[in-house]
């Protein structure tokens, strides 16, 4: 029976990790008591017991976390920002290439990818991989999420009966222009300067909507290329060319660990882009099918389709 932990699981990705291995009988969740849930003596004591350590933790105290591990049979899942780009550590997005299916396979160490950055990199990825869109292409994006990946402050924020109206309207933040998933986006695409990134929040629990910009491609060429990288995968597939429907609804994926990438546009500007939950695929979900990889299981086990 492989023993699970999770370190922060009070927090909404830990939680919707809980959920979702809660009735799976290959598992044992190992638990601390509200008490000791935040004891060093005692998180040490558990990840060491454990096959696979989740972390759901704050940047800062994920990087706190990790050498607490000292069993080298271990294997630990972060979900937080603090890995992901790394030496050592893999790129839990295996349906980029086999190569990143082979590492998160075979890793001791998985940093899971972030929300946008995963809505990014799906669609950027390939197309860079496969030469359609040059490393050096000027990328814009913008993504449209819920307030959900923000945690318990944000949700109790837009969920308070005496809320800022303002809430009711999308905000757009990150105007700085240096979001904290630039650096993966950048990374693993294998970009040679960074994309212009826009980031929304909106009046609603889960779901995210990236979109991706490409003045000068033809959107058939993209679909084509898009639609053969992911063919035969199950988490993540492609509409038909246009789309499912002529208008896109940033929940449409909310609740489930699926992600699917429309492509729009003509000859001349094509808009890719990628629908999921952003606790789904892009957090939660993602980090429980890097383990199914890990432990050599179908891929899907436990997950909502």
């Amino acid at each position: 029976m492989t023993k699970v932990f999770i370190d922060g699981s009070a927090g909404t990705t830990g939680l919707r990790i809980v959920q979702r291995l809660s009735g799976r009988k290959d598992l044992t969740l190992l638990t601390l008591s509200e008490a000791l849930r935040k004891d060093p003596g005692a998180r040490r004591g558990m990840m060491n017991q454990a096959d696979v350590v989740f972390l759901c933790l704050p940047d800062k105290a994920a990087m706190e976390a990790v050498p607490l591990v000292e069993n080298p049979a271990t294997a630990v899942i972060d979900t937080s920002t603090a890995h992901r780009t790394a030496e050592g550590w893999a790129y839990g997005f295996p349906e980029l290439s086999e190569a990143h299916r082979s590492a998160v396979r075979r890793g001791k160490r998985i940093a899971n990818p972030g929300c946008h950055a995963s809505g990014f990199i799906a669609s950027v990825y390939p197309l860079v991989s496969h030469g359609v869109v040059p490393k050096d292409f000027p990328l814009t994006a913008y993504s449209l999420t819920g307030y959900s990946g923000g945690g318990k402050s944000l949700i109790a924020e837009y969920e308070d009966p005496n809320r800022d109206p303002r809430h009711e309207s999308h905000r757009i933040y990150g105007t700085s222009l240096t979001h904290k998933h630039l650096p993966e986006m950048q990374k693993v695409c294998g970009l040679t300067r960074p994309p212009v990134f826009s980031p929304v929040l909106g009046d609603f629990y889960a779901g995210m909507a990236t979109t991706v910009l490409l003045p000068g491609f033809d959107a058939a060429k993209v679909w084509e290329c898009l639609q053969d990288h992911y063919s035969g995968e199950r988490l993540v597939t492609v509409a038909p060319l246009g789309g499912d429907e002529a208008v896109i609804y940033a929940d449409t994926l909310a609740g489930k660990d699926t992600m699917r990438l429309l492509v729009s546009g003509h000859e001349d500007q094509t808009m890719v882009t990628t629908l999921f939950d952003n606790l789904g695929k892009g957090a939660s979900g993602a980090a429980i099918q890097n383990m199914n990889i890990l432990l050599g299981l179908d891929e899907t086990t436990g997950l909502q389709r």
